[in-house]
């Protein structure tokens, strides 16, 4: 078999790639973010979301937040794309602004998924119990502190 034969084409690379990303759009991302404005519509609907604002307002004024972004962070800990979700509910809601999804953005991140992956890779590992709420803290922690950077500089 020549050289030529055995190489793929880029295009045939291409849209194999394709074809793996939009599988993953499909069965993970687009869920995942429907489902995240379904909750925040209904979080807003039945009042609880007002609620969620008033008890984590004076922690989330510490990096210039209103309390209804602790939904973000809470859906963060489940899953990136479900965050993501949240957080453009409530900026189409208009209970955040632009600004305010500058400061959350780092922190999606940061603690993006942490108890998904604790059950998917921690608890398979067999790492001890005790340790994992520390490494929650840590991310946690970790948001806290890119959020307040991201207020200074936003």
């Amino acid at each position: 078999m020549s050289e030529a034969a055995k190489k793929p084409m880029i295009t045939d690379v291409f849209v194999a790639g394709a074809r793996k990303g939009w599988n993953i759009a499909v069965s993970s991302t687009i869920p995942n973010v429907m489902m995240a404005f379904v909750i925040i519509k209904g979080l807003v609907i039945t009042g609880a979301l007002g609620m969620i604002g008033q008890v984590f307002a004076p922690v989330m004024a510490l990096v210039g937040l209103p309390g209804e972004a602790a939904a973000v962070l809470m859906g963060a800990m489940m899953s990136m794309g479900g965050a993501v979700g949240v957080a453009v509910g409530l900026f189409d809601s208009g209970a955040l602004t632009g600004d305010h999804l500058a400061i959350l953005a780092p922190a999606i991140y940061l603690m993006g998924s942490i108890v998904q992956y604790a059950g998917r890779i921690l608890g398979v590992v067999g790492t001890e119990a005790g340790k994992i709420p520390v490494m929650f803290g840590i991310c946690i922690l970790n948001a806290f502190l890119a959020m307040f950077i991201m207020n200074i500089l936003v």
